[in-house]
């Protein structure tokens, strides 16, 4: 699930820093900028995890701060395909069940990787399993605020780097743009022991 990646990045550090350790400031830096940032087809960025090396610092004209190439390595958030979690209900849609992990909440499971049959109730506004027994069907709902076991099956990665407006966006500028998750998992529970962990408790 969580993942070591090399980085390379320059890292300005301001003047009135100089006092510190040059280290503890780089970190500092460079958890402010990655932490809690998803990194195009790297996966979400959580924590600095040490330096590797640091080459040498330089002041440029103009500018008091000093600027240090660092490679370092970062803790990342990536799991792997057919990777197993556990996460919470979030909220459904017909779009599929929306899945919480805590710090990460664009995980949607679609409506075909539920476990069938399976069908959207809209009054209630939940996914529910139409379980067969033999003494018959029986509705299991997956309730807001479940704990949910899937397995991850696809991931999407999203360039939402700012870009200029193009001609269509100028003509529409009066509606809401939609927002568009740099980083989204898509999970399936269709297969046993998947799904709210409720169901699979032993009696």
């Amino acid at each position: 699930m969580f993942v070591l990646v090399e980085m390379v990045d320059t890292v300005r550090i301001p003047p009135w820093q100089f006092e510190r350790k040059l280290n503890d400031s780089i970190a500092e830096e460079l958890n402010k900028k990655l932490a809690n940032k998803v990194v195009y087809n790297v996966g979400l960025c959580i924590c600095l995890f040490d330096i590797t090396k640091l080459e040498d610092a330089y002041v440029f004209p103009g500018d008091g701060a000093s600027h240090t190439k660092v490679h370092f390595r970062y803790v990342v958030f990536h799991p792997f395909l057919d990777e197993i979690l556990i996460g919470t209900i979030k909220g459904c849609s017909p779009e599929g069940v929306h899945v919480s992990l805590g710090f990460f909440d664009d995980v949607l499971i679609p409506p075909e990787s539920l476990q069938q049959p399976a069908k959207f109730d809209d009054a209630e506004q939940v996914w529910v399993w139409e379980y067969e027994t033999e003494e018959g069907a029986h509705d299991l709902y997956m309730d807001t605020g479940e704990e949910i076991r899937f397995r991850v099956v696809d991931e999407s990665f999203v360039d939402t780097s700012p870009t200029g407006p193009s001609a269509a966006e100028a003509a529409s500028a009066s509606e809401e743009p939609r927002k568009e998750a740099p980083y989204t998992l898509v999970g399936s529970i269709s297969e046993p022991g998947l799904g709210l962990l409720s169901w699979w408790t032993s009696s």
